[in-house]
């Protein structure tokens, strides 16, 4: 824990403990942007191709998908996944496509596939590198979305490899100054509000007498409330620091309501004083502006990297065709809590492999996460590895299955161009797509956990979807009180006389008056769509 500048007192007082945040890093309104009012359905070249993708493949992809009827059932995105592009970024430092991989470059690909009525992700990760060490986008955040967006890309999935680790701790201020059509005025630091630890220190220095100290992890906070322009407008907001300290730090600047950010690196001492510079928006009159640094832990500083990717990705699409953000930060700091603020779904998880206990470690760490689904953002269990390794008939139907179910997102991993009858006919199930698009847009609850899970989904319609899910091996019987089932506030399920049932893997129905019954395979599923007869 480093000193960085504060008073002795206040430094005493963070050691132990004793402290109240004041700040914190939070948005006040949700990502969405309306373009995936369902999860989003298409397909990946990682899971099964990995760094042997080319344009060529791509579109062989696209064909055999169009070919096959999974266009017309709603996979309508292919995803480029990691080892797309070059290790050079090109003479203007933009990401390109691999040169030998994808000569044409990415933007004709993207319009072959529009062609083909498909829509083109792509990948980055949330680093200097990606996850195969190719260039990222730390650093190159709005750089990067400007080319994703003129190249035509609607989908873009956000690693989370080679990541920094956001610094809790802040410069040291000593003014701000404003700029615009050659009028500047600087504030003193002495004009702001303190609260928390945030103090006022002397400085020692020539160019300024005092500086604010103690705006670390959320701690302090100074607010400048009297700050008059005479006209709305972008101004240069920039923030005057005493230089101290060989580490990173960081800076929030809450302008009006408004998120600006500044990361300053470690400082050499050449001069004594830095200045660091955003454009922001002031409006005529009074204007607020509060500085801290909000970040006080990992999962601060993945939510403030992922929102800033999306803000950049929303400026680059502006005019633009829209793009559907997939965080994948592997569910390392909680994203199901913030993710809904900073994209459109969010891994839950580790990645997926096509392995079967696998598979339901990344279930069983999603299926309890179903409040936090809803239209427009998604947990998501990873990519669909039905049709890839061992996995038998039985496990393949209950993996679809389970990620319709949890309203996960619908992204094939397999080579389309090879798989089974069998395989298509599982991924193209229209009943089990529907539950995973009902336009009521809730994930299902576990309402039984144990040797036979048993999954309630609320629809649109009023019925409800409930899965039978035998984790185990042998065969086993299971029954479902729809009592029970009434009870649960969540699915909302309406009592009647009689309901009707029908399984939707083999289309069997019938009606019952008070509990559903079936028996189950081993690593198999039940699907049932009840509703209550008039």
């Amino acid at each position: 824990m480093k000193r960085n500048g504060m008073c002795p007192i206040c430094y005493i007082k963070q050691f132990l403990g004793i402290r109240k945040k004041v700040s914190k890093f939070s948005i006040d309104e949700d990502y969405r942007n309306e373009i995936c009012p369902t999860p989003p359905m298409g397909w990946s070249s990682w899971n099964t191709f990995r760094n042997q993708i080319d344009d060529n493949l791509i579109l062989q992809i696209a064909k055999a998908m169009k070919d096959k009827g999974l266009l017309d059932a709603g996979y309508k995105y292919i995803n480029l996944d990691d080892c797309w592009h070059s290790s050079m970024r090109d003479k203007n430092g933009d990401l390109q496509g691999d040169l030998v991989r994808f000569p044409r470059g990415i933007a004709p690909l993207v319009d072959d596939a529009n062609k083909m009525g498909f829509k083109v992700g792509i990948y980055s990760s949330n680093g200097k590198y990606t996850c195969e060490d190719l260039p990222a986008s730390l650093g190159n955040e709005q750089r990067d979305a400007n080319t994703f967006a003129k190249w035509g890309i609607e989908y873009f999935k956000y690693d989370y490899c080679h990541h920094s680790i956001v610094p809790k701790y802040a410069p040291l201020v000593y003014a701000i100054s404003l700029f615009k059509d050659g009028k500047y005025v600087e504030i003193d630091c002495t004009n702001a509000k303190l609260d928390g630890l945030a103090k006022f220190m002397p400085t020692g220095k020539v160019e300024c007498k005092k500086y604010i100290s103690g705006l670390d992890a959320g701690l302090g906070i100074a607010t400048f409330d009297n700050i008059n322009v005479e006209e709305d407008g972008e101004y240069v907001l920039t923030i005057h620091i005493i230089k101290k300290g060989m580490y990173d730090k960081f800076l929030q600047a809450d302008v009006n309501g408004k998120k600006y950010f500044y990361e300053v690196p470690p400082q050499h001492f050449f001069n004594n004083t830095a200045r660091f510079q955003q454009i922001v928006s002031l409006k005529k009159g009074n204007n607020v502006i509060k500085l801290s640094n909000p970040i006080s832990n990992r999962a601060d500083g993945a939510f403030y990297q992922y929102y800033n990717m999306g803000q950049c990705l929303k400026r680059a699409s502006e005019g633009k065709k829209p793009i559907v953000y997939s965080i994948c930060e592997w569910g390392w700091n909680g994203p199901y809590k913030w993710g809904a603020k900073a994209g459109n779904l969010w891994r839950t998880t580790a990645d997926i492999r096509p392995i079967w206990p696998w598979i339901k470690i990344l279930y069983d760490k999603t299926v309890i996460r179903h409040e936090y689904s809803g239209v427009g953002s998604y947990n998501d269990p990873d990519m669909l590895e039905v049709g890839n390794g061992k996995l038998t008939l039985n496990q393949n139907r209950a993996h679809f299955s389970l990620w319709c179910m949890m309203n996960a997102p619908l992204i094939l991993g397999n080579d389309i161009r090879s798989m089974p009858d069998s395989v298509l006919e599982i991924i193209s199930k229209k009943e089990l797509i529907a539950l995973n698009q009902d336009p009521l847009g809730k994930a299902c609850k576990r309402i039984k956990k144990g040797l036979v899970d048993i999954l309630a989904k609320p629809l649109a319609d009023g019925s409800t979807a409930i899965c039978f899910f035998n984790r185990g091996m042998l065969k086993k019987k299971s029954s479902l009180s729809i009592d029970k089932l009434a009870a649960d506030s969540y699915v909302g399920f309406k009592l009647a006389k009689k309901y009707s049932i029908k399984e939707l893997w083999t289309g069997a129905e019938a009606e019952v008056t008070d509990k559903i019954e079936c028996k189950l395979e081993g690593c198999s599923v039940k699907v049932f769509v009840v509703k209550g007869c008039e």
